[in-house]
């Protein structure tokens, strides 16, 4: 079975309409969301045949499908969790339906048949970074320095594209390689807004429990339900050390030790031996460009939000557009299970941590980088 990860473009809110009705009874249109029949999507799946699965992602299962017309798409039927009256769930996808990004997953429409809540997205056909870098067919993908690089950099247009281009900005909460996809050359796509947030310009963080993915969770966010922009930053720069190790952020065994594999990166930041994360599989690669992007991953994820950089200035930085000033660089926030009592992580369905956690910090202020 393949992995595929698609999100639904759902935001949730507190208030549910409970009324589910016909999508042709009281649904009314909304701008150009398309709405399919169940009975279409249900033909499209071979009546949602698990042997037409992808995967699971965030609130519902994923299947492959092809419409009448030969279109291949991803079909996502939504959790009973995420279910919502008809025209609330129009008012909430309508938001994200006309998006357009090269670095984003496309969303094509819906179904609200009944208690049916059903996404339609673009076929991506390479799946999940996640698949490829982790799963079992990793062996056989060969995913060398240049299309790693390009995932990098791609990704990172695309988080830039929703924190500061769209209004009102998106956060996506739960940016991890299996919300990565690759389309046929490679090049990422980001998925799963099910967890996503509209900020609006004059607020400048949202308190909220936590949803997101243990090992990449920012220390704010998870420890105080503090969600802002720097919060996907942190969890990016998580997503890069994963793309160039070739290993997975949520183990403890790196560096033959008990070590979390952004703890491990600091070490061998702090002993000059940056280039032993490196993937041996990576085959060949420019020393001196896999040093800056570890560099830049670093800046990503360290302790204070306030010091990481905003994603456009990271896309410049992957670029080399901007000179990095190590002289900035702060150690990195880490969650270990202590007996201390710093910070108690909220409870949540997503967020695997329930012990209580220790906070390594830095002093709070703003990260400078020095351009050339």
């Amino acid at each position: 079975m393949s992995c595929h990860c698609f999100g639904s473009c759902v935001v949730e809110r507190r208030k549910k309409d409970n009324a589910h009705t016909h999508q042709d009874e009281n649904v009314s249109m909304r701008g150009d969301i398309k709405l399919f029949s169940y009975d279409e999507l249900k033909s499209a799946t071979n009546g949602f045949n698990a042997r037409s699965k992808l995967g699971r992602g965030g609130f519902g299962i994923v299947y492959k499908g092809i419409l009448e017309d030969g279109t291949q798409v991803a079909v996502k039927a939504l959790s009973a969790e995420s279910r919502q009256g008809a025209n609330e769930f129009l008012t909430e996808i309508q938001t994200v339906k006309n998006i357009r990004h090269p670095n984003l997953v496309e969303l094509l429409g819906c179904c609200i048949q009944g208690n049916n809540r059903i996404l339609v997205y673009e076929y991506v056909e390479n799946n999940s970074l996640d698949c490829a870098l982790l799963g079992p067919k990793s062996k056989t993908i060969k995913l060398d320095w240049s299309r790693r690089s390009v995932i990098c950099i791609g990704t990172a247009r695309g988080l830039a594209f929703l924190h500061e281009e769209l209004e009102p900005h998106i956060v996506h909460r739960d940016i991890k390689a299996s919300n990565i996809l690759l389309d046929k050359d490679f090049a990422p796509k980001i998925g799963d807004f099910g967890l996503a947030k509209l900020f609006p310009e004059n607020i400048t963080h949202i308190s909220t429990r936590i949803a997101g993915t243990n090992g990449y969770l920012a220390p704010e966010y998870a420890m105080r339900g503090r969600l802002t922009k720097k919060a996907d930053v942190y969890s990016f720069g998580v997503l890069m050390l994963e793309i160039i190790s070739g290993r997975s952020s949520t183990k403890v065994t790196w560096g033959g030790t008990h070590k979390l594999l952004l703890e491990w990166t600091w070490q061998l930041y702090e002993e000059g031996k940056l280039l032993e994360l490196v993937d041996p599989e990576l085959g060949e690669y420019s020393g001196e460009e896999v040093l800056r992007y570890i560099k830049v991953a670093l800046f990503c994820t360290q302790a204070a939000a306030g010091r990481r950089p905003t994603m456009t200035q990271v896309v410049d930085m992957l670029s080399r557009h901007i000179r990095l000033n190590e002289k900035e660089l702060t150690p990195p926030g880490l969650f270990q299970e202590s007996g201390g009592l710093s910070g108690t992580l909220p409870s949540s369905s997503k967020a695997s941590i329930d012990s209580t956690t220790q906070l390594q910090s830095s002093v709070f202020t703003i990260t400078e980088v020095t351009p050339r």
